[in-house]
């Protein structure tokens, strides 16, 4: 019965964190964008756009390697995007 619960609670937790990623996805390149557009874009966000991808996916393979779940090789990309959103949200 627990490992029921607990393939159940995955099955939701993936499609949950899918939207929660498209949404806070969605929400940091439109910030950016209007940055880019106001031409206050700094230098270290433009390298900040590449470096936390390169982490996350660092992070992702290194799940993935070890043989975590979808969740966890999902939650690093989730984590590093609702981040941006909120420290974007203050510029």
């Amino acid at each position: 019965m627990h490992d029921m619960k607990k393939r159940t609670r995955t099955a939701i937790a993936i499609p949950l964190m899918m939207s929660r990623l498209a949404v806070a996805s969605w929400e940091t390149i439109f910030r950016r964008s209007l940055l880019m557009a106001q031409g206050t874009c700094t230098p270290a966000e433009y390298q900040r756009m590449v470096t936390e991808k390169v982490s996350a996916m660092q992070s992702s393979m290194w799940a993935a390697a070890t043989g975590r779940s979808q969740a966890a090789m999902l939650a690093p990309f989730l984590r590093r995007s609702r981040a941006n959103a909120r420290r974007l949200r203050r510029k």
